[in-house]
């Protein structure tokens, strides 16, 4: 099958199968003429491919799970791969929890500010800084 064929079948671009072909995770036969051809099974492969993507793995853990799948059997480090992969993706989502919370928070400030969060609702209220007026009010005492 040619490069247009898979690609529709499998639903990527035909650029992405070039790029899995790059990163090892797919071969194909060339014809005389130079184009690829692929052997039907590829359309499943890149199905797979595609799932593996999705479950967010990077193509290098894809690769090194690739011979694991081809035998059909589940191992012991493939699971270990998974699982650290697993391991990865909870922390970065951990990581953009926290962000969200905090973005949260400033929202909520945004829309009911304090004095305690914004220095223009304190007594008296706060002005921009100046240069010459830091060296002026250093030698003035502040009277409350």
């Amino acid at each position: 099958m040619r490069i247009g064929d898979i690609a529709r079948q499998a639903g990527v671009s035909a650029r992405a199968l070039r790029y899995y072909e790059e990163q090892g995770l797919l071969t194909s036969e060339r014809s005389p003429t130079g184009q690829r051809i692929y052997p039907a099974s590829a359309v499943e492969r890149v199905r797979l491919i595609q799932l593996l993507f999705t479950a967010g793995l990077p193509s290098r853990t894809i690769l090194a799970l690739m011979p694991h799948i081809d035998t059909g059997h589940g191992s012991p480090e493939a699971v270990e791969l998974m699982a650290a992969e697993r391991e990865r993706i909870s922390a970065a989502i951990a990581g953009l929890t926290a962000a969200r919370d905090t973005l949260d928070r400033m929202i909520d400030i945004a829309h009911h500010p304090t004095s305690e969060h914004c220095p223009a609702l304190r007594e008296p209220p706060w002005t921009a800084y100046h240069a010459d007026a830091a060296t002026t009010a250093a030698a003035v005492p502040v009277t409350a």
